[in-house]
This record gives structure tokens, C-alpha cells and sequence, in this order.
């Protein structure tokens, strides 16, 4: 391990510190250049149109802001000496990038983008480059042709350390990286960031794996499943930008505290076209002003909906009992019923959607016409189907056999009109389950009805079923544990022809519908196929954390393979009785003595008493969501919103209220679990009532 003093009097030549730093001058040099580069781009002479105009400066705005240079970001956080110069194989960039070219000293900076001097010979390469690969999995017992392994240490955005690992050499015994415990370690304020110098070989992996195929992560507090989502984005955005840039890409969160915890990774990796959403988002098609209790929304996000949903849009199709009569000048032809019924069931046959086949039929029946004419002797073209096909009773036989179908009015129908109900959820759902979701009181339209988030869900189910719902190229979803198996089918809708890395913790499920099982989850999603992976290895929380966390597991998801934390330093982890919110109080001031960002996490019913407790001694307090800064560094946190969050130190108020708040035991040891976990570096545990049970030895 080296770690040289800093002293700049020693020349360049003995002083490795000093050689790197000035290799990260030259790279902010290079990388200011290539933004100048772009900013000086005059396209007034290039453009054929306005509108073209607008697309090439948009494209060239997000440009230069990819090549922001983060003052307080590392550029390049690791070095690979290779022993042989890599071949070209392996050097080769993303889409349309042109092959690395071979270093003349086989030295490569990895960094978090690519950055070339003023010959495009590369100063620092990305991380997602096929030639950086070794440097997150090379190994004594495959060194991949590397030799040496350097990592780099900073305080902000200065150079201030490095370490050396040679992976060739075999009297060196392999270690720990302390620059590496470090950076996992490393106090954080404001919201989460990127993890390209800690990424672990088991999360390259699932990171590398490619766009065509389906991942879903199984991974427990602490693991990086998260940043493995994220970072995955970003290595397929490198890869197949072009494909990705046609076709789109997505991140689904559990909630908008969670997205904002969020938003700043891919930025921060120079990706700045991710779309970010929750399923609600998705889904918005009515407003949302109301929430179903738990009985009713076990029902409606059931996948069996999918079905009742389907019959009952279908049921407007009816069979033609008349003919239909064209009048073209002096001619009328005539399709009779039969004919017309035939071309009915064909489409209903060939199982398209309700929209698409209502859009054929006429063509349908104007192709019919056109038959009888050339048989007639006429020799009619495609001009004169077009005008078939919107003939007076041509449409008036299609709204009677085939009327159009309003999702929204649809929906409210078969929540209000117990026979319509009935009739459509027949053998499928019970007369129990049809009372449980049917509204107790007439609404008289759409905009009147007060929506919860399932009712929306189930008018996105029949939105698709009339018309198809666009498909993204890949789409993140995290804590889909939570999700319905409606919900499911809801974000499965967005990637039909595309991929998805699916996120979660059996665990972690405090809803009344959580996932049972991954393999479910995924047949609703439409990716029955998608790869599990299991990510155990705990990088964030403490060992006596999440040990203690860990004594749930039983109780919570049976079978599953507790997280085994590796981090050396155990972390601070305390039980504290208390009597009053003021003592809450106290611990808070007592972990915010320590640099980083500091989480009260309680019971929902619990804070509006400690925020007045926090008001009353003085203590700002941020909710989740509000950014930390080093002035305020507590955030205030609902049990609810906690998923997904993480703080380095954390007190959690009340374990017992925490369980009781939620409507059955198992969701609320679930919630508890999700609450013991939020801590990177500490936890104190406060409790005025006694702990769970299940908590005990």
C-alpha cells in the first residue's frame, strides 16, 4: 500500500503523487477543451430549417453539459498497468465510438468519462469501456493480463493518495483495499451518488449483462442493488446509445422522495436522457384523490382484473344482423350479414387490439365492395377503397357491430354496475371479492369520481387492451417488490419489445400485495425468462446492523439468505430507552456531532410530536425529498418513505409503533426491517415502549 507524502518540492521523477496529480491537471485540461470544443460549434450554416435548428442545438446543449467538469468528482479513480498493450478486441468503445487506441505504456485511468487530448489519444477511460472490465474483476487468480492495480484516494476533488495492488506478482498477499473501504465508508451529504470506484466483480456482472435479456436483482439492505440498476442504465446507454436514443429508457421508483434521492447519478456519469417516473406516473390517465382499503386493493391488483378487464371491453363487439348497403352514383352494392359477421369474428379471432381491429373493419367491408365492383367490370383502385371505407353506412355499421370504448368510462362502469360487474367477472372473481371492489355509491362521470392509484392501474390495463401502449428499449424498476401484479403488468406494458433490470427485496414488501416470489413477478411482467441474481454481500450497512436487522428475517421471508455485511469497521450500534420525544431529540444532536448526513426515522402517527420536539430545541430538520447540505444535515423521515434511502448516521424512534402502524404483524416487521437498515455508518435504536419480540436473541 502507498500512500507518499505530498510534498511537491521532490521532482516529478520521484514522486508517483505528484506524477498522478499532474496526469489529473491535464485530463481537466483535455476535458475543458473538449467542452470548448463543442461550445464554439456555429451550425447557422448547417441547418436546413428551423426545426432541424432547435433539434442540433438541443443535442449540442446536452453535450456540453455531459461534459461538465464536477470540481468536487474524482475524473479518474483508478489506473490499470497492463503487461501486454490490450488488443483491439477488447479496446473497442461503445456504438459508433472509435476503438480505444493501444497505450504506448499499456497505462490506462479509468474515470467516470472518457476524455481524449488534443490527437484524441485518451487521457482517461470510461469506466464502461470493454478495457476497463479488469479493473473491477481482475484477481490474483485472474489477473487478466494486468500487472498493477492502482487505486486512487481524494479529499473533494483533489488527489490526495494511492494504492497499489500487483496482481502479478505472487509473494504479495491479496488484501483489502483501505482506499476502497474508504470511498463505501465515505460520509455523504445531499443525495445518493455514483459508485464506479467501489463496483464489486458480482455487480459488474449483473452491470456488463446485455440489453437483449432481463435481470431481475434479489438483493438485501446494503448491497448496491440500487447503483447496480443505475450503473447498468449507463453501460447500456455506452454501449448501444444509438439503439437506446431511438427507443428510450426508463427508471421506475417507488415514490418521488425516492426518484429525487436518486436523479443525480446518471447526471453525474454524463447520462442526461433517462426518463424517471413512478408507476403512478404511468399510469395517470384520471385524477387520483382517493386510496382504496387494503381488502379492495388486493383485488383490483390482481392479475385475474386483467381478464375481467378484457371481457368486459370486448363485450361492446355485437354481430351484425343487417347488411350493409354502399350507394356509389347510380350503383348500390350490398355485403350481406353473413359476410359481415365472417370478417367480425376473423378479427376477433386473430386476438389484435380492440382499437386496431375496429380501424380494419372497415377497410374490411371496403375491400368486400371493391370485389363486387371488378367482378361488375370497374376497375377500381385504392382511392376509391379509402372512400369506401368512409361511406356514411360504412361507419354506421361499424359503431353498431364495433363501437369505440372510453377506458376511463369503461372502468368507472364495472366498479358502479353490479350486473355489468357480474356479468364480465363471472367464474373469474367470487360474489365476495366483486362486493369488495365495488363502490358503495353512484358516480354520475368520469371527472366526479374519486380515483384511488388501483382503479387508475386497472384503466391502463383496459387503455392497452384498446390500444397499444408504447414500449420503451429498457426500463429500470426498483422496489418492485411492492408492486401488484396489475402493476406489474402496467411498467411490462413499457418494455414488450424491449428489456428490463427489475429491483428488489422479498424482505422489504410492506404492501398487502408484495411479491411472494420473483419467478411471479416476472411471468406479470412479461419476462417469465429474465435471469435472477442474488446480490448477499453487504457494502453499505454495518455488520452490528444489520446482524441485529437480521434477527427478523424469519418472521418476514423464511429461506432467504441473510446479508453478510464486509465491511471491517463494525460501525456504532445502540438500544436506548427514552421517555419522552425530548430524549429523541438528544440522540439526534449527539450523532449529528459527526460529519454526514443524519435520518430520525419514525412511526408516520410519530411525527408531527417530534418535529415540535425538534422545533422546540432548536434543531432543523429537512423531509425526505429536501436536499441535505452541511448547515442541515437531518432529515425527518416517515417509516412509510424510508424504502430505498440511506443515511450515514440514523436514530429510529419507537420499533413497536413502527409495527403496530401497519394493518397486520408481518407487514409491520417488514416496514421495521426496512427502517433498521437505513444506516451507513451508525443506529441508535430509541424506544419508549417495549421492542418486538422478534427482536430478541
Amino acid at each position: 500500500m502507498s500512500t507518499p507524502s505530498t510534498s511537491t518540492s521532490t521532482p516529478l521523477d520521484d514522486d508517483p503523487l505528484g506524477r498522478e496529480r499532474a496526469h489529473l491537471a491535464s485530463s481537466r485540461a483535455a476535458l475543458r477543451a473538449m467542452r470548448e470544443d463543442v461550445e464554439s460549434l456555429d451550425i447557422s450554416d448547417v441547418t436546413a430549417n428551423w426545426v432541424n435548428a432547435q433539434i442540433l442545438g438541443r443535442q449540442i446543449e446536452d453535450r456540453i453539459r455531459a461534459l461538465a467538469d464536477l470540481s468536487d468528482t474524482p475524473l479518474f479513480f483508478g489506473r490499470l498497468d497492463y503487461l501486454h498493450a490490450p488488443g483491439a478486441e477488447r479496446a473497442e468503445g461503445a456504438e459508433g465510438e472509435r476503438p480505444q487506441p493501444e497505450a504506448a505504456d499499456q497505462k490506462l485511468y479509468i474515470g467516470r468519462r472518457h476524455v481524449h487530448d488534443a490527437d484524441g489519444d485518451p487521457m482517461v477511460i470510461d469506466w464502461r469501456a470493454p478495457v476497463s472490465q479488469p479493473f473491477y474483476r481482475a484477481s490474483k487468480k485472474d489477473p487478466m493480463d494486468v500487472g498493477l492495480r492502482r487505486r486512487f484516494g481524494y479529499t473533494g476533488g483533489d488527489l490526495t493518495a494511492y494504492e497499489d495492488e500487483h496482481l502479478s506478482d505472487p509473494e504479495e498477499s491479496a488484501r483489502t483495499s483501505r482506499l476502497l473501504q474508504q470511498e463505501i465508508e465515505r460520509p455523504r451529504v445531499g443525495p445518493m451518488r455514483d459508485i464506479v470506484a467501489t463496483i464489486q466483480p458480482e455487480q459488474d456482472e449483473i452491470v456488463r449483462s446485455g440489453l437483449g435479456g432481463t435481470v431481475c436483482v434479489q438483493g438485501g439492505p446494503g448491497t448496491g442493488k440500487t447503483a447496480v440498476g443505475l450503473h447498468r442504465v449507463a453501460y447500456l446507454l455506452y454501449a448501444h446509445r444509438e439503439r437506446l436514443a431511438r427507443t428510450g429508457t426508463l427508471v421506475i421508483g417507488p415514490n418521488r422522495s425516492f426518484l429525487h434521492y436518486i436523479e443525480q447519478v446518471l447526471p453525474a456519469l454524463g447520462e442526461l436522457s433517462v426518463r424517471q417516473a413512478t408507476v403512478d406516473d404511468l399510469v395517470a390517465h384520471v385524477e387520483v384523490r382517493d386510496a382504496d382499503d387494503a381488502d379492495a386493493a388486493v383485488v383490483k391488483g390482481d392479475a385475474r382484473m386483467a381478464e375481467v378487464v378484457r371481457r368486459a371491453v370486448y363485450a361492446h363487439v355485437t354481430m351484425p344482423t343487417e347488411p350493409v348497403v354502399v350507394v356509389r352514383g347510380s350503383r348500390r352494392w350490398r355485403v350481406p350479414a353473413y359476410e359481415l359477421e365472417e370478417m367480425v369474428r376473423e378479427l376477433l379471432d386473430r386476438d389484435i387490439r380492440y382499437g386496431a381491429a375496429r380501424e380494419a373493419l372497415p377497410q374490411r367491408i371496403a375491400h368486400a365492395v371493391l370485389v363486387q365492383m371488378e367482378r361488375s367490370g370497374e376497375a377500381p383502385d385504392d382511392r376509391v377503397q379509402d372512400a369506401v371505407a368512409r361511406n356514411s353506412a360504412v361507419k354506421a355499421a361499424v359503431k353498431a357491430v364495433w363501437p369505440p370504448v372510453d377506458p376511463a368510462k369503461l372502468v368507472l362502469r364495472l366498479l358502479t354496475d353490479a350486473e355489468f360487474l357480474a356479468e364480465h367477472a363471472a367464474g373469474v372473481l367470487t360474489e365476495e371479492e366483486q362486493k369488495t371492489i365495488r363502490w358503495a355509491k353512484p358516480v354520475r362521470s368520469v371527472k366526479s369520481a374519486r380515483w384511488s392509484a388501483a382503479d387508475a392501474v386497472l384503466i391502463d390495463e383496459a387503455t392497452d387492451v384498446v390500444e397499444r401502449t408504447p414500449s420503451l428499449g429498457h426500463v429500470v424498476l426498483d422496489e418492485a417488490q411492492d408492486l401488484s401484479p396489475m402493476q406489474y403488468r402496467a411498467v411490462g406494458r413499457r418494455c414488450t419489445t424491449g428489456s428490463a433490470t427489475v429491483l428488489g427485496d422479498l424482505a422489504q414488501g410492506t404492501t398487502p400485495w408484495a411479491t411472494r416470489g420473483w419467478a411471479e413477478a416476472l411471468g406479470h411482467l412479461g419476462k417469465p425468462d429474465a435471469v435472477i441474481e442474488e446480490l448477499t454481500a453487504g457494502f453499505r450497512v454495518p455488520t452490528d446492523v444489520i446482524t441485529y436487522a437480521s434477527r427478523l428475517l424469519p418472521h418476514i421471508a423464511p429461506g432467504l439468505t441473510p446479508v453478510a455485511s464486509v465491511r471491517e469497521n463494525p460501525g456504532f450500534f445502540e438500544l436506548r430507552p427514552v421517555s419522552d420525544p425530548a430524549e429523541v431529540v438528544a440522540a439526534c444532536e449527539e450523532l449529528l456531532r459527526h460529519e454526514g448526513s443524519t435520518g430520525l426515522i419514525a412511526a408516520d402517527t410519530r411525527i408531527p410530536v417530534l418535529a415540535e420536539a425538534l422545533a422546540a430545541a432548536g434543531v432543523t430538520a429537512l423531509s425526505p425529498g429536501e436536499e441535505t447540505t452541511h448547515a442541515t444535515r437531518l432529515t425527518l423521515v416517515p417509516a412509510s418513505l424510508a424504502k430505498g434511502l440511506e443515511y450515514d448516521y440514523v436514530v429510529l424512534d419507537d420499533p413497536r409503533a413502527i409495527v403496530d402502524a401497519e394493518p397486520d404483524e408481518r407487514t409491520g416487521l417488514r416496514r421495521l426491517y426496512v427502517t433498521l437498515t437505513r444506516a451507513v455508518s451508525g443506529l441508535t435504536v430509541t424506544h419508549a415502549s417495549p421492542l418486538p419480540d422478534q427482536l430478541g436473541v
